[in-house]
């Protein structure tokens, strides 16, 4: 069977996708870590990484994300990934509430399955 989700945060750049999906395909009894989960998404190779959430934080229009992977910054326009150990830091926006292009859609698919 097909792996089903919603796309609840959809970041992007041109080389990477952050995104939060939620798993609408499991029993309701599922780990809620794998209900939801935090895919980091390389456009140009097509390799997708779950990031392990660890906590959480918001204060009026910014969101904090933390994994275990990094640290996510992002409010309703742009967003900011910095890899764990500062060996990277990505600047995206957010495309949250926009339909996911197919492409990364049936990527994220193959992922889960």
């Amino acid at each position: 069977m097909k792996p089903a989700f919603t796309c609840l945060y959809y970041l992007e750049n041109a080389a990477h996708c952050i995104l939060e999906i939620k798993r609408s395909d499991l029993p309701d009894n599922a780990d809620i870590a794998e209900k939801f989960r935090w895919l980091f998404l390389d456009k140009t190779t097509k390799q997708v990484h779950s990031l392990t959430f660890r906590s959480m934080d918001s204060s009026g229009e910014v969101q904090e994300r933390f994994f275990e992977q990094g640290y996510l910054k992002f409010n309703a326009e742009t967003a900011t990934y910095i890899e764990k150990f500062n060996s990277g830091q990505h600047q995206l926006n957010n495309h949250t509430g926009i339909t996911l292009p197919a492409e990364i859609k049936d990527t994220i698919t193959t992922y889960l399955l």
